[in-house]
């Protein structure tokens, strides 16, 4: 080969190269300018909540009550031992409007007394509660700053995509207008931080302080509300979705609470095992474990084992899509739900009441195993009926669990009630062990009542 071919090999490997550099980069979003314009936008949270201190006298008495101490403490600690105490916590948060209303996390503003908010433009104001809700962590702040406050636009997060470029800006640590960039890990994550999890992965730095600020994509618009972290972990943040946030936000800015849809189920994950059990052609839906008295449920013929597989034309791919759908239709709307009962749909109609704040939502997330069942019952004395909420002749208590058997698997504990065994009752031992005996190399499908909750489980009964 010549030089001159050589020369131009080498030439236009050059050119390459940096075009192939050039391509990546034009591909990298246009960090500085999103970060100019968005900054505004992003306020600093500063909180302080005031406790009383607890006196140092003696049972009983109601300060010191030694003048040798009191004189002992005025010197050293100022007298404050019955005085009170300030605590200060710091977080982030968002303008979403010019009537200078601030989007934060709950816990960031949760028991305060003064609440002050600092600007972009290093104005520092108070705010006032308009709202919370910590059933998603989300509060609702205002503050009185005129008319020409930058406003964050809310985006769509269901538009999001795994990998897409987004950015965190808040306070961590104290350190304000920090800017941070990273992609969208995942979606619909559950770190079981509520009944309605359903968090952005991001590897985004977020820290401590970042609590409350806004998830940025690459148009400029907020996508999430920078919520948890995991301590141990590095890179791994998690957002609210703003789609979750927005009815939420929506209702705390006219009613200063937020009300939520309410059907009176509690329900379960179907894993394979369960879909065996029941007869599903399918993994998916919510099994409804207990139907509550006097509830739209019951008033609409909901069963235990029914499957809910729709709520008003949505498919239930997974058991918490559901508390979500149902918390965010309006109260008094007649839905319609579809249901599998012993294999077949059955449509049903329920009007949705209000929830109450004990009315939450439960969903269990059970794991059953195929190993031995491994498991030791006994009858429900009279006392041990009145300590677990049962009725004396309905059900067995589990008095022991083998090691690593198929019980433990199956997340059954001592002191589980074992209530149906494929919806037949039990009333006592003898019957419990009669009937495995005769489902060797079955899987049975049990209910089980723990504490207050119901959830239903199964496993291989050895032959």
């Amino acid at each position: 080969m010549s030089w001159y071919k050589i020369f131009l090999s080498f030439l236009y490997t050059i050119l390459f190269i940096c075009l192939s550099a050039t391509t990546s980069l034009s591909a990298l979003p246009e960090f500085v300018d999103m970060a100019q314009k968005l900054k505004p936008t992003v306020v600093n949270i500063n909180t302080t909540t005031t406790t009383k201190l607890q006196p140092f006298g003696r049972p009983g008495q109601g300060g010191r009550g030694n003048e040798l101490f009191d004189e002992f403490f005025d010197r050293f600690f100022g007298g404050q031992q019955n005085g009170t105490r300030e605590r200060h916590s710091l977080g982030s948060g968002f303008v979403i409007d010019a009537q200078g209303h601030i989007v934060t996390n709950a816990h960031v503003i949760d028991e305060a007394d003064e609440i002050n908010v600092t600007l972009s433009d290093g104005r520092s104001l108070s705010a006032i509660v308009v709202g919370a809700d910590k059933k998603l962590d989300l509060a609702l702040l205002k503050i009185e700053a005129g008319n020409s406050l930058p406003i964050a636009r809310l985006g769509d997060s269901d538009a999001l995509k795994v990998g897409e470029w987004v950015l965190a800006i808040g306070n961590p640590f104290g350190l304000e207008q920090t800017v941070t960039a990273g992609i969208v890990s995942a979606k619909g994550r559950v770190i079981g931080a509520g009944p309605y999890d359903d968090f952005i992965q991001t590897d985004a730095s977020i820290n401590p302080g970042n609590s409350g600020g806004p998830l940025f994509n690459t148009a400029g618009e907020v996508i999430g509300i920078n919520t948890a972290i995991i301590a141990r972990g590095q890179g791994i943040g998690f957002a609210i979705p703003v789609n979750v946030a927005r009815l939420a936000i929506s209702q705390l800015k006219e009613t200063g609470q937020v009300t939520r849809g309410w059907l009176g189920v509690s329900i379960q994950v179907v894993d394979e095992n369960l879909a065996e059990s029941l007869g599903l052609d399918a993994v998916g839906g919510a099994l409804v474990t207990e139907v509550f008295t006097g509830s739209p449920a019951e008033k609409a013929g909901f069963r235990r084992q029914d499957v809910i597989v729709a709520f008003n034309g949505t498919t239930i791919e997974h058991v918490r899509d559901l508390p979500r759908i149902v918390a965010a239709t309006p109260v008094g709307e007649t839905v319609k739900v579809t249901v599998i009962r012993n294999g077949k749909k059955v449509r049903l109609q329920a009007v949705v009441s209000k929830m109450d704040e004990e009315q939450a939502p439960v969903a269990l997330n059970q794991q059953p195993g195929n190993s031995p069942a491994g498991i030791v019952v006994a009858d429900i004395t009279p006392e041990q009926a009145d300590r677990f909420g049962v009725t004396p002749g309905k059900g067995v208590i589990i008095t022991r669990i083998d090691p690593g058997s198929a019980a433990v698997s199956a997340n059954l504990r001592p002191g589980d009630v074992i209530l149906e065994i494929n919806s037949r009752s039990i009333t006592t031992a003898k019957e419990f062990q009669q009937m495995l005996a005769r489902l060797k190399g079955k899987k049975p499908l049990l209910l089980v009542k723990r504490g207050k909750q119901f959830h239903y489980t199964t496993f291989l009964v050895t032959p």
